[in-house]
């Protein structure tokens, strides 16, 4: 396929939304930040390339990590490394005392083998359980990485006058580790990532929509994904006598069949919506076999902390009451997996004038709820935290029908980059200067 133009210099946006100093009383940086933003540009793009053809999965993302630990100490920015793995911290110590604030990336990328036509596409192939498969940054995060090494060295360059510590979040494993293997955010947390403890968290991901395209939604952002087991356990027995057993064929369809009336008639739909998928069933090896036992593999997908609790009882609810009406058992396990985004309301209400700045009050939108999940809710359940989008969408494409994230043709206009960079570079000054005047929610 033909490779979109790849605007680098972003040259017209900059004149049209680059936010005005004067008018931005938060933050006294603002001109200071806007030159270093530009000065840097360059080289946020030739870190996300480099990034981008040189793709790592979770858990072995080593030469991403050393790559940003070697640019942070360059910044004269304490590192610790290998933290869930392969994870780096960074802490710029601000001149003025005050509060921390944390800024997060992901690093991993998915086995994917890559398709779009880029002089830096990517032509790894590695092992990942096992199998051997290409290696593509399909979702992105090549371009969170660069992001945020740019928001490094535009805070590092005003660090003497800023009121507080920015504490830089290099994740890895955010797609989830390889099987047997722990990471991702919740290891982080567990092995003291917040070390200072902030007072708030910031991320964002790039997104197909229209290129510097800022997309926020307070509360439930983005769905809590859990994995669902179900073993229907029978009786085996032979097909022409389905009397003689107890059938968990019939038995785990009617289970299918009642855990969508969950969502469709006992979920309140107008608070939040929830989906309840079995994505898989296994049971049986002839036809003339009733089986002993049948399982179900599945996806619980909710936007409210409480309506997930709530599902996930009346699942459990729904399948063993079905199996024992049929003489059957019904094993359930719900593991849980991210938790749901909640982005605080008074912290997204309070960051709304800083995005606005940060790219233009026309390029800023509430968006709807995400049935995807992101692992950034581990640590809005210990701060709060904001979790935004990026819109990259390439020039010519058609957002209704442009490859979405994890597509093998997924790819992401790097004008997108420098709108990345000062939004979450601002964000952090505006707040840490907000706290220091103790106006923390009212800018």
């Amino acid at each position: 396929m033909r490779a979109p133009i790849l605007r680098t210099l972003f040259t017209l946006a900059l004149l049209v939304h680059t936010p005005c100093a004067a008018q931005d009383p938060g933050n006294p940086l603002a001109e200071q930040v806007e030159r270093l933003v530009r000065s840097g540009e360059a080289r946020v793009v030739a870190w996300r390339r480099d990034i981008h053809e040189n793709p790592e999965l979770g858990n072995r993302e080593f030469r991403t990590a050393a790559l940003v630990a070697e640019h942070l100490r360059s910044l004269g920015i304490e590192v610790r490394t290998e933290v869930a793995h392969t994870g780096v911290v960074g802490v710029l110590r601000g001149g003025r005392p005050g509060p921390t604030v944390a800024l997060r990336a992901d690093m991993d990328a998915l086995p994917v083998a890559e398709m779009v036509d880029l002089p830096f596409a990517s032509k790894v192939r590695t092992l990942y359980n096992g199998i051997e498969v290409g290696v593509m940054h399909a979702c992105g995060h090549d371009n969170h990485v660069a992001i945020l090494m740019g928001v490094a060295e535009v805070l590092a360059g005003v660090r003497e006058q800023i009121p507080g510590n920015v504490l830089f979040v290099f994740q890895p494993a955010e797609e989830g580790p390889p099987e047997g293997e722990d990471g991702g955010a919740s290891m982080m947390l567990r092995e003291g990532v917040f070390d200072p403890m902030p007072s708030a968290i910031f991320g964002l991901h790039v997104w197909p929509s229209p290129v510097g395209q800022l997309t926020y939604r307070a509360g439930g952002a983005m769905a809590g994904a859990d994995g669902l087991y179900i073993k229907v356990v029978g009786r085996q027995t032979h097909g022409a006598l389905p009397w003689g057993g107890v059938d968990p064929i019939v038995v785990a369809s009617q289970i299918v069949m009642g855990l969508q009336t969950i969502t469709s008639r006992q979920t309140d739909v107008t608070k939040a919506p929830a989906i309840v998928t079995v994505g898989s069933i296994h049971g049986g090896l002839r036809g003339n076999i009733i089986p002993d036992s049948v399982v179900m593999v599945g996806t619980v997908r909710s936007l409210d902390p409480d309506m997930r609790t709530d599902i996930h009882e009346r699942i459990r609810r729904t399948a063993e009451g079905i199996a024992a009406s049929a003489g059957a058992e019904a094993v359930v396990r719900i593991g849980l997996g991210a938790a749901v985004t909640y982005n605080d309301p008074d912290l997204t209400r309070w960051a709304l004038p800083t995005l606005r700045r940060a790219a233009g009050e026309d390029l800023v939108r509430e968006g709807v709820p995400i049935t995807g999940a992101e692992d950034f809710s581990a640590y809005q359940e210990v701060v709060p935290g904001l979790f935004f989008f990026l819109g990259g969408l390439p020039e010519g494409e058609d957002p209704a029908t442009a490859p979405a994230n994890h597509s093998p043709l997924f790819h992401v206009d790097e004008g997108a980059l420098p709108v990345g960079v000062r939004a979450l570079s601002s964000l952090a000054l505006d707040y840490l200067f907000d706290q220091a005047r103790g106006i923390s929610q009212d800018h």
